[in-house]
């Protein structure tokens, strides 16, 4: 498995993300292209992740199908001869591009990360572990690390261009947003957690958090946007293997954080950028516990035909 350089293409190349570019296609269109690169610990890698891009696509536009009854996304296509019949100019990059392309609406996007915890791990439990609370608010006491929320907490975070997001309450959120958008994106996130949560355990699939992000089109109208219930924007647990008091195996970059942390133990690598050079083994073991993920996730493997 190798994985895919990414094309200059003839496109308005409007900004570059972790994973994602995103070109300009005219006023009511952008071009999300996923890339198969890799962060750990906010450092990305110099090495790419075989097949990351097109998992990351093309899960999301299967939630997004899936969701259409419940939630506005913006989504267009991502299907890569739709794209290129409505730009014919990205015919000679179709390889390069295809299952790793979403043609979408363009929105204004709101600068929150709307954040749903069904289980207390990853910030949240670094919080609570140490001052037994959420964004400054108190959480009950005695609770496990990965422990179960009963309901879910909606738990909204800044945006942050470069290092962590940043845990904030729902005041500070309606503060920024006014409380009538701010509580419609709450109750857009928990109600896609709850979809989300409920068919992945079909699966045998915990999702124990994950983040959504929502913008407004040209006629007001609230729509899911970005990357849906990924590997990357959520935190997946294998049932079979889940036991609170502990950290969790999940569905994602846990081989390439493995290595990084025995790295850092070994005083190889000071956690900064640049990364460590990543061995085989790890790139490919990462790369297959994405496709694992998305395999598990929509009852299929990926095809030639989304991007392999």
């Amino acid at each position: 498995m190798t994985a895919i350089e990414l094309p200059t293409l003839p496109l308005e190349h409007v900004r570059s993300g972790k994973v994602r570019e995103v070109y300009a296609v005219d006023r009511d269109r952008l071009l999300l292209v996923a890339s198969d690169r890799v962060s750990a610990f906010d450092v990305v890698m110099s090495e790419r992740i075989p097949h990351k891009g097109a998992v990351l696509t093309q899960m999301t536009a299967w939630w997004l199908r899936h969701l259409e009854g419940d939630v506005r996304h913006h989504m267009l296509s991502a299907d890569i001869d739709e794209i290129v019949g409505e730009l014919p100019a990205l015919a000679p990059h179709r390889d390069s591009l295809a299952g790793r392309s979403m043609l979408c609406m363009r929105t204004e996007v709101f600068p929150i990360e709307c954040v749903v915890r069904g289980y207390l791990a990853g910030s949240a439990w670094k919080e609570y572990s140490t001052h037994g609370t959420l964004a400054g608010e108190s959480l009950p006491p005695g609770l496990r690390q990965s422990e179960r929320f009963d309901p879910p907490l909606f738990s909204p975070a800044t945006k942050a261009e470069h290092g962590h997001d940043e845990n904030i309450t729902m005041a500070q959120m309606s503060t920024t947003l006014g409380p009538d958008v701010a509580r419609e994106l709450e109750r857009l996130s928990c109600l896609i957690y709850d979809r989300g949560r409920d068919l992945a355990s079909a699966r045998g699939i915990i999702v124990a958090d994950t983040k959504f992000e929502f913008g407004t089109d040209r006629a007001g109208e609230v729509r899911l946007i970005d990357e849906v219930l990924t590997p990357d924007s959520s935190r997946f647990w294998p049932a079979e293997h889940y036991q609170p008091g502990r950290t969790q195996p999940s569905f994602d970059k846990q081989p390439l954080r493995d290595y990084l942390d025995a790295e850092r133990r070994a005083g190889r690598w000071n956690g900064e950028a640049p990364g460590p050079r990543l061995p085989e083994e790890v790139v490919q073991a990462t790369s297959a516990r994405y496709l694992d993920a998305f395999r598990r996730i929509t009852g299929s493997p990926l095809t030639i035909a989304e991007g392999l």
